[in-house]
């Protein structure tokens, strides 16, 4: 599968396959990323650097590089298509029925985990209010649940070194668990 912009639509197309790791789950493409083709492209946003310095990728990954996850045994897609100048501007019914669609592809694929990059969205998307970093209650078929911040630099309140702990936890936890 493509990893960039489906012609004319500025929608992100996912980068999966069957059976990964970890699909990392996006709150939706900003509005650089939908126009330059790739997920988390836009300067100042920290998702590639975390996912490196969590062990997930052997260096830091450009955006432009994104199907390279594959074979580390990660993949990316988003919670809704829409592209947007920030997540305050998704819906929580667009949330709703991105959580749906999304469902759908992880009965699909099977990824060991999904990684919802995005507390407040995953909140309102699985009406889960309380939840909180890390592993959750549920799970879609066989995958497992996890939670962690949106990397953006726009999220102040986890500095670099806070991503890179909550990559490494989840790292680690699909580490032990193989």
């Amino acid at each position: 599968m493509s990893s960039r912009t489906t012609r004319g639509t500025g929608r992100l197309r996912d980068v999966i396959a069957p059976g990964l790791r970890v699909l990392f789950c996006g709150i939706n493409p900003g509005l650089y990323s939908a126009a330059v083709g790739y997920h988390f492209a836009r300067p100042g946003n920290r998702f590639w650097q975390a996912l490196f310095a969590g062990g997930f990728t052997d260096r830091v990954l450009a955006p432009s590089e994104n199907r390279l996850l594959l074979d580390f045994g990660c993949g990316l897609t988003d919670i809704v298509l829409r592209a947007s100048a920030g997540a305050d501007e998704v819906t929580a019914a667009e949330l709703v029925a991105g959580r749906r669609r999304l469902e759908r592809k992880l009965r699909r694929y099977a990824p060991r985990v999904l990684a919802v990059l995005g507390l407040s969205a995953y909140r309102v998307a699985f009406g889960r209010p309380r939840a909180v970093p890390g592993i959750q209650p549920d799970a879609v078929g066989e995958t497992r649940l996890w939670l962690l911040p949106n990397p953006s630099g726009l999220n102040a309140h986890y500095q670099p070194r806070d991503l890179a702990r909550a990559f490494r936890e989840l790292r680690t936890a699909i580490s032990t668990a193989q």
